[in-house]
């Protein structure tokens, strides 16, 4: 008897400590309206790096360090220019549609099952209109730090952040997609 009460508490603590890790998520991400950041993505084993802003809602300006390369979203386009080259894509046809979503981060964290992976990161992972979305925060700071998604040709690309600055002033013009008149 005193085992299955030992059994129950340790149980009953653990279940707390995770509503506590998604609570902090949570009140986190409730009070960032942007972040900026520096990131590698890494697509089949092929890396780059570059620097990101994300302003909430959907609203995304990425450099490439390498290759001339640029990703825009401003809310319903995506367009990544490469050298010479436009490519645009409807937003909400692509995974960046979720994680630029604050308000869909937002209810489907509450829903899901945070996993603790080597006592340094969460992850959640949302599963909606066919796609998975894997999305990792930092334990100590509650932070998004990291998503692994498939992309528009099933490629699986994992993004880690890191030097993140939380709610920076941004000039909004960076938002404008190069194929915008």
């Amino acid at each position: 008897m005193l085992r299955f009460l030992l059994l129950i508490f340790l149980f009953s603590l653990s279940n707390q400590v995770y509503a506590n890790n998604k609570g902090e998520i949570i009140n986190n991400l409730k009070n960032t309206s942007n972040l900026t950041f520096d990131f590698e993505q890494n697509i089949n084993g092929k890396i780059e790096l570059g620097n990101c802003t994300i302003q909430y809602p959907k609203k995304m300006f990425c450099e490439y360090d390498k290759k001339n390369k640029v990703m825009v979203s401003n809310g319903k386009s995506l367009v990544i220019k490469s050298k010479s080259s436009y490519y645009r894509y409807a937003l909400d046809k692509t995974p960046l549609n979720f994680i630029l979503d604050k308000n869909f981060l937002l209810k489907k964290i509450s829903e899901s099952n945070e996993e603790i992976i080597n006592n340094s990161l969460i992850k959640f992972t949302i599963k909606e209109n066919g796609q998975q979305l894997d999305i990792f925060f930092d334990i100590k700071n509650y932070e998004l730090i990291g998503w692994q998604t498939k992309d528009v040709y099933q490629n699986t690309s994992v993004t880690l952040l890191y030097s993140i600055k939380l709610n920076q002033k941004i000039d909004d013009k960076i938002f404008k997609t190069p194929l915008q008149n």
